[in-house]
């Protein structure tokens, strides 16, 4: 005659929990933050922006360029120089037209800020825009 203990332990052998559901779920939640994720796209370098009064939040969707304090002007973490603020603009507003925001250090020249300015307008731009942090 077996003991109670053994017959509780084949008991529990037989006994099973089914995962599946479990799995179903995860996988759902996974593919719902996936979709309602919103990525935040950055210059790739950091700036020390000067302070506005009247600064607000923009949209999402719109062209981020930077102007580090070394004078170089960026654009998704790679250096483009003013020659290149132009072209590359333009291939980024070709489709859709989207506002600029430039991202200049508070100790970079009025002089660069004005030639990356040109360059936005002259690639076809509408609306530009300076970042700046808010003066609370």
């Amino acid at each position: 005659m077996r003991s109670s203990i053994e017959q509780k332990i084949e008991e529990a052998k037989g006994q099973e929990i089914d995962l599946t559901p479990l799995l179903d779920v995860v996988f759902i939640l996974l593919i719902f933050f996936i979709v309602t994720t919103v990525f935040v796209k950055e210059t790739g370098v950091e700036v020390d922006k000067p302070q506005a009064v009247s600064s607000k939040s923009l949209q999402n969707s719109v062209i981020l360029i930077a102007i580090t304090r070394t004078q170089e002007v960026v654009y998704g973490g790679t250096n483009i120089g003013v020659g290149g603020v132009r072209n590359t603009l333009a291939q980024l507003i070709k489709s859709d037209s989207k506002p600029l925001v430039i991202q200049a250090d508070k100790a970079v020249p009025t002089e660069l800020l004005v030639k990356v300015i040109d360059q936005a307008k002259l690639a076809g731009v509408q609306k530009i825009n300076i970042a700046t942090s808010s003066a609370d």
